[in-house]
């Protein structure tokens, strides 16, 4: 039986956006690719293909380069490449011991960036917003003033309501209902979006786009410092919950003998594997931050007893841990970052027995542990990429030379809104 009801079919105009973002997508996820190559990754023409890329070369967000011969019979298939210059966003990030500011540009070139040290402390909201338009003009300044922000990203240790930028809470920095959009917009205005999100969910975000997780699909990421923090791909996106507060591993309640979390509640997986626990357990301050961590760890290569016992009860505790959400969430990798990310060569083999003995055997086996490539830059390089998303899901409004109507480009968009 057919039926009467006729779906209506896509406009001329929206198979053109949606080539275009298929292309800058590839262009920024692989770089630099031969026309030929983005007939094959597209499955467009290469009619299509040769007049999309001429549309994007006068609009500025892409360039050509020689053609070069691979060899195959015919005609040299011109080379590619998005400009990074042709799309800059500012990435921000805001951690606990930390603050840093980056220009990056489109295929993820980082143009400049600064990290400076911040004393760990409750610091407000305000004057940490401060700070980090202080350093945004320090590297705007070592570039040319003509250059152009078409977003803002940025990274928190926070639980962040994603509609608006509330902090709804960030125990490690002291905040409790903050309002950090709010912030941003009095002090770097509402022209661009500013899409801000918890560091871990960007960290992971980062590792599967530009780190160890390119091309899997269901991946958790596990980053620790003064807290522990999650993030979660699942069939290839991002998974944040209802209003971005998904993920906040760290206060899963493990330990029903535990301590006192900064969260307010006892027993938090935090408690248990946090940088200040690893620190206490070896009998070291728990004020010296990253540089006492390292100390720690240069005891642990001399063979200093003290250190590798704190370590292999920081590893059976990440493998408890971890066991409970590889059973909940299946995922084909787990991805270490920060802390986790430096200590895990001591603490492998402790965490797999763990996951042996605690997790289902069929999760089990699809699992593998690894240690993040992008270190303490994967919240950083993740705000770049989610204040990036606008122009690859759309690049034609983004076009220079055409009136284009860039509102609302952002999924997750701070915005001033006037009644």
């Amino acid at each position: 039986m057919t039926s009467d009801r006729s779906e209506p079919g896509l406009r001329s105009e929206t198979i053109r956006r949606t080539n275009l973002s298929s292309i800058v997508r590839q262009l920024h996820a692989a770089g630099p690719t031969s026309r030929s190559g983005l007939v094959a990754r597209t499955g467009l023409t290469r009619s299509a293909i040769r007049g999309l890329i001429g549309e994007l070369v006068t609009g500025g967000l892409v360039a050509e380069g020689p053609a070069l011969s691979l060899g195959n019979p015919g005609r040299p298939s011109p080379i590619v490449m998005v400009r990074p210059d042709g799309a800059v966003v500012l990435a921000l990030d805001v951690e606990v011991d930390s603050l840093a500011a980056a220009l990056v540009g489109l295929g993820g070139r980082v143009l400049e960036q600064i990290r400076v040290e911040r004393p760990r402390g409750h610091s407000s909201v305000a004057s940490i917003v401060d700070d980090l338009a202080g350093l945004a003009a320090i590297i705007r300044a070592r570039r040319v003033p003509q250059l152009e922000i078409v977003g803002i990203g940025v990274a928190v240790a926070g639980i962040v309501r994603r509609s608006d930028g509330l902090v709804s809470m960030a125990p490690n920095l002291g905040w409790i209902d903050q309002p950090l959009g709010d912030h941003l917009l009095r002090v770097f205005g509402d022209e661009v979006p500013i899409a801000i999100a918890n560091e871990a969910d960007l960290g992971a975000l980062a590792e599967t786009r530009r780190g160890v997780a390119v091309g899997a699909a269901n991946v958790l990421f596990v980053s620790g410092e003064v807290g522990v923090g999650g993030g979660l791909i699942v069939d290839g996106r991002p998974f944040s919950g209802a209003a971005g507060y998904g993920g906040e591993i760290g206060h899963l309640p493990i330990n029903p003998d535990g301590g006192e979390c900064t969260c307010g509640a006892f027993g938090c997986w935090e408690t248990e594997v946090g940088a200040m626990r690893l620190l206490r357990r070896a009998g070291r301050s728990v004020l010296g931050g990253p540089a006492e961590i390292q100390a720690l760890l240069r005891d642990a290569d001399d063979g200093v007893a003290s250190a590798l016992a704190a370590l292999d009860e920081t590893g059976r505790w990440l493998g408890i841990g971890l066991a409970g959400l590889v059973n909940i969430l299946n995922p084909g990798l787990v991805v270490f970052g920060g802390l986790f990310q430096r200590i895990l060569p001591y603490v492998a083999g402790i965490v797999d027995a763990e996951l042996d003995r605690r997790t289902l055997p069929a999760p089990r086996r699809l699992v593998r542990v690894v240690a993040g490539t992008l270190g303490p830059e994967a919240p950083i390089v993740g705000a770049a990429e989610l204040a990036l998303e606008p122009i690859l899901a759309d690049p034609a409004r983004w076009l220079r030379g055409l009136d284009n109507d860039r509102s609302g480009t952002a999924e997750f968009a701070v915005r001033r809104v006037v009644a």
